[in-house]
């Protein structure tokens, strides 16, 4: 028995709507709490399977104004669903005028569908302590699980290519 592909269409959507499904369908993390943009991808029946949510670099190292992250993204298990959003991120910052796009996945993934939509890893990053460890007056609104003591890899996306 064949499987068979939905047609993925790539769609805008709220902060909220793409939020609400992060929150429900992501393997590690919440939902960011702001970005720049929020967009789907839908099958032939209208059905949201994946999101992603960019935003500014949270490294403040990448926090030139030029390079845009996509801070999050999550989908129902659709097979190509994620490199649909990361193809169709790198095109949207690019329209925008942003020069790199960035992304981080753990240690453990192996970042193919990052590599199918363009994206390359640039840099393995140790384990670092969580987010809430950083500061005592935001740890209230950091996510208590977040992603410390995981190695991860950045990945980068050249949009000057692109424009």
């Amino acid at each position: 028995m064949t499987s068979h592909q939905p047609r993925l269409t790539v769609v805008p959507l709220t902060w909220r709507q793409a939020c609400e499904f992060t929150n429900a369908w992501h393997r590690n993390h919440t939902a960011p709490r702001g970005g720049k943009f929020a967009i789907g991808v839908v099958d032939n029946n209208a059905l949201l399977r994946g999101v992603a949510l960019c935003g500014r670099p949270v490294a403040r190292a990448l926090d030139d104004g030029l390079t845009l992250e996509v801070n999050r993204t999550a989908t129902d298990g659709c097979p190509n669903a994620n490199s649909a959003l990361y193809s169709a991120c790198g095109r949207i910052a690019a329209a925008m005028g942003y020069r790199q796009l960035v992304t981080y996945n753990q240690d453990g993934e192996s970042g193919v569908s990052l590599a199918a939509a363009g994206l390359r890893k640039v840099a393995e990053l140790p384990a670092r302590g969580s987010w809430a460890d950083a500061s005592i007056a935001l740890k209230h609104l950091r996510d208590p699980d977040g992603s410390g003591g995981v190695a991860r890899c950045r990945w980068l996306m050249d949009l000057g290519a692109m424009s």
